[in-house]
């Protein structure tokens, strides 16, 4: 197969942004519509096979609903045409109907008839139903007060069972280790979407409690990289697991802690989202595929040198997001960046059907031989929107 997109490099952003925008709603939107949405029962599937173009007929997790009705929304924003309102309608009534447990939280997967095959409580299943119901509440007027009332019930429960007695969340009741920064990082995502539709002082107070805990905890004092795993007192899990960090999400983390610094004024933050940003630009991306490592240690040395796309993704998002807080030789550094990111994306969507995209790029260049997974698109859309935000804000 030919590549779907020529060189990055040399390109304008704006060019860079143009093609990657015509790819989500030419391509991208419309084989997912057909290929990954149930549009008669108002459902979505976890992934696209390379080969068939058709849907894969395998258990879909909660994770998935929330990130395609951003996808479809978002790419609406963007200029589809397609009937990304009622899509989004129809995943939201199916998550509510299909994954919430009696208890109020969101079961982690059903099989494909629809039978709840795994209802285990996962936080991070939470945060991404959170960042789900407000998108709804943002875009879809007709959903709103039922979006509203689902968060509020789904946060109550969670401040209720689940709340951590320093800050944040446990991942089990009772207590089980290890604690995650992950799960997090998408619920701090959730509360800053809240806060943009939402009057609602709870959001801001949960975004700034996950920031603090983010910049007191997850943050090493020394090195200031973000960990993954911890005891149950926010210290970092005894062991090797401890030493886990990945460069994805020292991007990810880079790119909400800007926001989050920018809406509150708080320079910590801004300088915090610098250090996230240059190790993983230092550490994490292989100079001889271009690409973000999987993890990396606590020293910084390589742990898992596969390459996932979203990370790629992550990359693109922190490096624009610092690009807009600088100024002089450092802004342009983050300039300098934003194609090389880009590059990085490209390379798991070319060479595949237009519109899919392939996941894990081993060292020696391959990749891993599966269908395209639908938790992916999210990334991309988000990095595709980040970038047209930011040229066209130029």
């Amino acid at each position: 197969m030919t590549n779907e997109f020529p060189e990055s490099n040399g390109k304008s952003l704006g060019s860079l942004s143009v093609e990657l925008t015509g790819w989500l709603t030419d391509k991208a939107l419309p084989i997912w519509l057909s290929a990954g949405i149930d549009a008669n029962n108002g459902e979505c599937f976890e992934a696209i096979d390379l080969k068939s173009q058709q849907a894969t007929s395998v258990p879909r997790r909660a994770r998935v609903i929330p990130r395609q009705i951003y996808s479809f929304l978002e790419g609406g924003n963007l200029g589809w045409q397609g009937p990304a309102n009622d899509i989004a309608d129809a995943l939201f009534d199916w998550q509510i109907k299909t994954f919430k447990t009696p208890d109020g939280y969101f079961a982690a997967s059903v099989d494909i008839d629809n039978n709840v095959i795994d209802d285990t409580f996962d936080l991070y299943n939470q945060a991404f139903a959170l960042f789900g119901f407000a998108q709804i509440a943002g875009n879809r007027p007709e959903k709103r007060t039922v979006a509203i009332a689902e968060a509020d019930s789904l946060l109550s429960y969670l401040l209720h069972n689940y709340r951590h007695p320093e800050a944040g969340f446990r991942e089990a009741n009772p207590d089980r280790t290890p604690l995650c920064s992950n799960p997090h990082m998408h619920l701090f995502e959730a509360c800053l979407a809240w806060e943009n539709v939402s009057e609602n002082p709870v959001w801001v107070e949960l975004t700034d409690e996950i920031a603090e805990l983010a910049l007191n905890r997850f943050m090493d004092p020394v090195t200031g990289g973000l960990r993954e795993f911890f005891d149950l007192d926010w210290s970092p899990m005894p062991g090797d697991k401890g030493k886990v960090t990945e460069p994805g999400h020292q991007f990810e983390w880079a790119w909400l802690l800007a926001r989050w610094g920018q809406l509150r004024g708080d320079a910590g933050a801004l300088i915090a989202a610098r250090r996230l940003y240059d190790i993983g630009r230092t550490f994490g991306i292989d100079e001889s595929r271009g690409v973000t490592f999987m993890s990396l240690n606590d020293d910084f040395t390589v742990r898992d040198p596969i390459a996932r796309l979203w990370g790629q993704t992550e990359w693109l998002k922190a490096a624009i997001a610092l690009a807009q807080i600088s100024f002089g030789p450092e802004k342009d550094a983050y300039l300098a960046d934003i194609p090389d990111a880009v590059k990085a994306l490209q390379v798991f969507l070319d060479g595949v059907p237009a519109g899919l995209w392939r996941d894990k790029l081993a060292p020696d260049g391959d990749f891993a031989q599966e269908p395209a997974p639908a938790s992916s698109f999210y990334h991309i859309v988000c990095s595709i929107s980040e970038l047209d935000a930011f040229v066209k804000s130029l």
